[in-house]
């Protein structure tokens, strides 16, 4: 199998692959970010790194051998959480980079498979996608894989339902012991409390409980956000709630993505952080591919 994938990312889409048994025969990626590019190149050192996708055309590859097309476009101008720009933000316009792709694949292989993934957003903004694409898509919640609250809309060439619940909370994956340095400070938590007002916002302190599911991990966790997840400590902290809560560790948050531990620990925490909230859940793609693949 011939593979090629579009904001790769740290390559979660290889990860998928793998646990479904397919080693690609070639896998080419597509990606800027140095530091995401260091995780998969540390982890896959055969992954053919192709560089800027607007640049495609230059790319010189064997476009009837892809077997198989996978990404997940930029999201930002999609999603709930921010401007919802759309296809007015530059980021979220390298959709249309994606179809052109696929396009021209389809030109030469007419049987080529593909996936895309993106945020859950506005039904205008869904139909555009839908009918550029010529599928539906099928909506999952990372909930029934993992331990992580996490909704996306994914579009592929075969039928896809959604898989079983597999019961995860946030308590099995959480590290037995975890430093200091995870902590939040009392200065953060009081403004949190600032903004929102004492328990009136999203914040709670164990956001939520470590028997329930956590909530989305996004690129800006390693800032610390109001809405990010974070497990209540048992010391007593010098803030407005009286309590402590500490962040996750990079370990924790590739389990809530379910990335092997250490898979991203060739770069810094906070690029770790980043990766991870812009990557994909595993399993679900492990349950897509495995509809199809094998």
């Amino acid at each position: 199998m011939r593979v090629l994938s579009l904001f790769d990312g740290l390559s979660c889409g290889q990860i998928a692959l793998n646990r479904i048994g397919i080693t690609p025969d070639v896998y080419y990626a597509s990606e800027l970010d140095k530091y995401a590019i260091k995780v998969t190149q540390a982890n896959y050192p055969n992954t053919v790194q192709l560089g800027d996708v607007t640049q495609w055309r230059e790319w010189g590859i064997d476009w009837a051998s892809i077997d198989l097309l996978i990404g997940g476009s930029p999201c930002q101008g999609f999603s709930f959480a921010g401007k919802q720009l759309a296809f007015d933000d530059p980021r979220s316009k390298l959709f249309f980079v994606y179809v052109d792709i696929l396009n021209h694949i389809k030109s030469v292989n007419p049987n080529v498979k593909f996936m895309l993934e993106n945020v859950k957003m506005k039904k205008e903004f869904l139909a555009v996608i839908s009918e550029q694409l010529g599928v539906e898509p099928v909506f999952i919640n990372s909930a029934l894989v993992s331990a992580q609250n996490r909704q996306r809309y994914y579009w592929c060439n075969w039928e896809v339902g959604k898989p079983e619940d597999k019961g995860v909370v946030l308590s099995d994956i959480l590290e037995s012991s975890v430093g200091a340095k995870y902590d939040l400070s009392d200065k953060l938590m009081n403004g949190f409390y600032n903004k929102k007002g004492s328990f009136n916002g999203r914040f709670k302190p164990m956001n939520p409980s470590v028997n329930q599911k956590s909530f989305c991990l996004t690129a800006r966790y390693f800032k610390c956000g109001i809405s990010d997840p974070y497990v209540l400590t048992e010391k007593s902290g010098g803030n407005h709630f009286g309590l402590s809560a500490r962040k996750l560790t990079p370990i924790e948050c590739e389990r809530l993505q379910t990335v092997p531990d250490n898979y991203t620990n060739h770069v810094s925490n906070t690029q770790r952080y980043k990766m991870l909230g812009n990557g994909w859940t595993v399993d679900v793609i492990v349950h897509i591919f495995s509809q199809s693949l094998i």
